[in-house]
């Protein structure tokens, strides 16, 4: 079963932080709330938990995987990012968008996609999913916490404990949550491609 922590949205408990810290690094998987809706979240190179992610949501070796950080200066060890790609990300970041980029060294290819060596990366504008990502010192990879026969992402904490109690090993609900998934931008090639318009502004990118 699941462990369920419920936080404080502005302040949310240290103590409670530190356990899901512990079970990430255990080689646990998460669901966590972001500025978009929720996320399924383990730590880099966790290829059992990325597993367990395409099984929970029924995806196929192409899915995007994303890279989440606390912040934008984090982004350029884990993809590339020419001058204007660069100044384009800064500008829509922190915020609901999931850019697909060329991966570097850094990125474990289990979580590339086979083809384009790229991944998603983002960085929320969620007090809870900073904090976390804080404390852990490291991004989370992750993935919009849509199941196959639901037409919209999971947005409630204890739903979602309800629903995948024996799938994932720890629920993060600070009773916030944005209500739709992120605007997804390849900026991989010569100019940018929207792949889904989300909760983020695609004007800037079309």
């Amino acid at each position: 079963m699941g462990q369920y922590y419920d936080v404080h949205p502005v302040n949310p408990q240290p103590r409670a932080l530190t356990q899901v810290t512990s079970i990430l690094q255990d080689g646990g998987l998460i669901a966590y709330p972001t500025d978009s809706c929720y996320a399924l979240g383990c730590m880099l190179g966790n290829s059992e938990a990325l597993e367990r992610i395409r099984r929970i949501r029924h995806l196929g070796e192409r899915h995007h995987f994303t890279l989440v950080t606390s912040e934008f200066a984090q982004l350029g060890s884990y993809v590339e990012m020419d001058n204007w790609v660069f100044r384009a990300v800064k500008a829509a970041t922190p915020g609901p968008y999931t850019f697909i980029l060329k991966a570097t060294r850094e990125v474990p290819k289990m979580m590339q996609h086979p083809k384009k060596r790229t991944v998603g990366v983002r960085v929320p504008q969620h007090r809870t999913a900073l904090a976390l990502l804080e404390m852990l010192g490291a991004p989370l990879v992750s993935s919009t916490l849509l199941l196959p026969d639901h037409e919209d992402p999971l947005v409630d904490g204890w739903e979602i404990k309800e629903l995948l109690d024996h799938e994932v090993d720890g629920v993060l609900d600070s009773g916030d949550c944005g209500k739709e998934p992120t605007t997804v931008v390849d900026l991989s090639g010569d100019e940018p491609e929207v792949l889904r318009v989300g909760a983020g502004d695609p004007t800037p990118f079309e």
